[in-house]
């Protein structure tokens, strides 16, 4: 068989069992993608406007809400669409695009969860040599990693993907463009792919999660040994957000990875909760944030006042 492309554009067959509800899953999708939008632009907003906030933890927090940011724009729109007029299409770029994109911000995400552990390791561990360790050079070094492995990373799964010759069917049984949901479409055999994508997609965050974890036992251990209850609360509490984001963000792809007997109504609704529940909720668990957020509130009332 010639070695091309023949197909031009995909079929998504969507969210299973949604008839008749189209219209309140796209209210509901929709809340929850304004909801991301807003929330990560005003975090955004509130660090660059705070100057006590030009720390390395928030701009860690700016990088990871730019993830956010992009991450559930991959699907959302093209799923509102799609409940929106039914049409369920989508050309072979975008079918591309969001196999690179979700790849892309996927990887940066689970990276940017180590550095972050990284950093809270320093900050709790070695606290007096916290800003020689972390300076900006280190930490403009650690994001720009980041974010160029990462792309390395999707552009060789992308190109695996669509260098194979798809000649139909083409109908891909999800709600988008992922590796596996589209490459089965493909006339020709998958060992390859299926093996570079077990390592990048399997291998690479099951070492970012036991980094993390490996942090976090030298954290609780330094916790334990504070003598103040004030300093345990505060180093603590310093955790807690990003344990948060760890969670929600390896909770989701552990459970599809490890319980391959899940039915596919279960599996599109725990990936759904990945892709638009968890960027939602990521702006909204740290207080000094809420504190410089509150602060831009009343900037912004005072400029109203001043204009009437």
């Amino acid at each position: 068989m010639e070695n091309r492309t023949v197909v031009s554009e995909f079929i998504l067959l969507g969210i299973p069992n949604t008839k008749g509800h189209e219209t309140l899953i796209f209210i509901g999708f929709l809340a929850f993608y304004l909801c991301t939008l807003l929330g990560n632009m005003l975090i955004l907003s509130a660090i660059l406007a705070d100057s006590h906030l030009h720390t390395p933890m928030y701009f860690f927090l700016c990088n990871l809400s730019v993830v956010d940011l992009g991450f559930t724009s991959i699907s959302i729109p093209k799923l509102l669409v799609s409940l929106c007029t039914k049409s369920r299409t989508i050309s072979l770029g975008g079918c591309m695009s969001q196999v690179f994109f979700y790849h892309f911000l996927g990887s940066t995400e689970c990276l940017l969860c180590t550095v972050m552990a990284f950093d809270r390791y320093v900050a709790i561990c070695h606290p007096l040599r916290y800003m020689i360790i972390m300076n900006w050079r280190v930490c403009a070094i650690l994001a720009a990693g980041t974010w160029i492995s990462s792309f390395f990373h999707a552009t060789i799964l992308t190109s695996l993907t669509f260098t194979l010759p798809y000649c139909g069917p083409n109908v891909v049984d999800y709600y988008f463009c992922d590796i596996f949901p589209v490459a089965k479409l493909a006339c020709a055999d998958m060992y390859v792919i299926k093996t570079v994508t077990f390592t990048n997609t399997g291998v690479v965050p099951v070492i970012c999660f036991f980094l993390i974890l490996t942090s976090y036992v030298r954290i609780v251990y330094t916790i334990l040994k504070m003598n103040s209850a004030e300093g345990r609360r505060k180093a603590a509490s310093t955790c807690a957000s990003h344990l948060t984001v760890v969670t929600l963000f390896f909770g989701p792809y552990a459970l599809i990875y490890t319980q391959p007997q899940l039915s596919k109504g279960v599996v599109t609704a725990v990936q759904l909760l990945g892709d638009v529940v968890t960027p939602m909720l990521n702006p909204v668990r740290n207080k000094e944030v809420k504190g410089a957020l509150r602060k831009l509130r009343v900037m912004h009332v005072d400029v109203l006042h001043l204009q009437k």
